[in-house]
């Protein structure tokens, strides 16, 4: 692992990396996030889903999640802008929490990460905002990069 910071120059500026000497390769990223939801949210499940007064909590999630990959650029300043290829969005229920999961494709220069990881991040926080009402208990942890592939170095974490 690098010791140097590749946002940051030699005279200590930060700038957005130059990746056009990269070579263009099949890039995949894959995040994932925790919800613990406490008694009061987890009655509400409904088979594969929780059932909100703001509408159906999943299927919002995966859609914010959805627009909240494609915009990362925006959100985070040194992300280059990426023609996102695929997104694909899980939510499990297990136990007292969701495993919710994105997984990013592109070709390209650059890789996905902060793509996947932007989207689960967006998704665990759309089902906070619908299921606060019924509870505010809810936690959100282990925001972490699973898998990455296609640039310099790849991550398998075996998750």
């Amino acid at each position: 692992m690098s010791n140097s910071l590749s946002h940051i120059d030699k005279q200590n500026n930060p700038g957005m990396v130059d990746v056009s000497d990269k070579a263009i390769t099949q890039r995949m990223a894959v995040a994932e996030a925790i919800l613990r939801l406490p008694q009061e949210v987890l009655e509400t499940m409904q088979g594969e889903d929780i059932t909100s007064p703001k509408g159906p909590v999943f299927h919002t999630a995966i859609i914010a999640g959805t627009q909240a990959v494609k915009r990362t650029y925006e959100l985070i300043p040194f992300c280059h802008p990426l023609p996102v290829e695929g997104i694909t969005i899980t939510i499990k229920p297990k136990d007292d929490m969701l495993i919710i999961r994105c997984r990013v494709t592109c070709t390209n220069k650059t890789g996905v990460e902060m793509e996947a990881l932007t989207g689960v991040s967006v998704a665990a926080l759309t089902i906070y905002d619908m299921c606060k009402s019924m509870s505010q208990a809810m936690v959100i942890e282990h925001i972490r990069l699973l898998e990455k592939s296609g640039g310099k170095s790849d991550i398998h974490t075996g998750e």
